[in-house]
């Protein structure tokens, strides 16, 4: 399978890069000209918990030249995504399969309306994975599942043979009939830690350890599953503190949010898509998400100090 990742990040060199170590035919799109000379130069270096390999990967820094894919996995910033999928035209041909593993929510109706609804799977994973240089990644692999499908629910052949590619590169996925119920399992998974380790600046270890970070994250999720189910959605989860457990499960205590990576980049975050989403959605079913508000004034926050620093300097 030709699989084209559409915003290789950290996360997205750590799908592409194990993909491509089992055999499939990976391009690895992203921005950064050092990020993609170094991997085309050295090659991807993953740094898995029992050690480090290199993975030889094909990158670019734009879609031209290509041609088309079978699958297009977009892990762009939800921010970019209109643009980045406008953008990957050379890659998206007659029977190309756009895959979404955005955080958050929503990303999947903007795809429609630039390749078509009928083109358009979903998905969340919850593997992780931090940038430690040009072409050099930690990848969160290991018991981290990635779900996958329909956006009607159904269970379609092309939806199998991509879990199977996954599968075979040792990626646990499951294809899932409740798709949105799925991105919400995810979104709680954001919810508890993104905003609060971006907010403090700490990685999971430390963000583990004090007792009202924790009691905090389970309030922020507490109402995002309140939220859901007064909006229908099925959800797998049952309590808080699932989704608490589940966002530190098997990484090390070094591991970063993307929220924090983003900060700690000077970038804006995806809190509008995470958090922000909860505060949205709460308010068209009437469930009051005062944490959740919380949690985006002070990301919000921490983004304008930083535009005024760079407007000053």
């Amino acid at each position: 399978m030709k699989v084209c990742v559409l915003g290789a990040g950290a996360l997205g060199c750590a799908i592409g890069g194990t993909l491509a170590e089992a055999g499939s035919e990976v391009w690895l799109i992203n921005r950064s000209k050092v990020h993609v000379e170094a991997i085309n130069r050295e090659g991807l270096l993953m740094r898995h918990a029992d050690g480090e390999r290199t993975v030889r990967v094909q990158a670019s820094t734009d879609c031209h030249g290509i041609g088309p894919a079978d699958l297009v996995i977009v892990l762009v910033k939800s921010f970019d995504t209109r643009s980045a999928i406008e953008a990957a035209a050379p890659i998206v041909g007659e029977q190309t399969v756009v895959l979404s593993l955005q955080n958050g929510l929503g990303h999947e109706d903007i795809l429609a309306e630039v390749v078509g609804r009928e083109r358009v799977l979903a998905g969340k994973t919850y593997v992780g994975g931090v940038m430690l240089g040009p072409g050099h990644i930690v990848a969160g692999t290991r018991g981290k599942h990635t779900h996958i499908g329909e956006l009607d629910g159904s269970i379609s052949p092309r939806v199998q043979r991509i879990a199977a590619e996954f599968e075979r590169a040792g990626l646990a996925t499951t294809v899932s009939p409740n798709i949105l119920g799925t991105m919400w399992d995810k979104l709680l998974i954001n919810v508890a830690t993104g905003a609060l380790s971006g907010i403090t600046g700490l990685t999971y270890g430390p963000l583990y350890s004090v007792p009202e970070i924790e009691q905090t994250a389970l309030t922020a999720v507490a109402e995002a599953m309140a939220v859901a189910r007064a909006s229908g959605i099925r959800l797998s989860m049952q309590a808080p503190r699932q989704a608490w457990e589940m966002a530190s499960a098997g990484l090390p205590p070094d591991f970063k949010t993307s929220m924090l990576q983003s900060l700690e980049k000077g970038s804006v975050t995806e809190i509008d898509f995470i958090n922000g989403s909860v505060v949205r959605w709460g308010e068209k079913c009437g469930v009051p998400t005062p944490v959740n508000r919380t949690l985006v004034a002070a990301i919000k926050g921490i983004e304008h100090r930083m535009k005024q620093g760079a407007q000053a300097a």
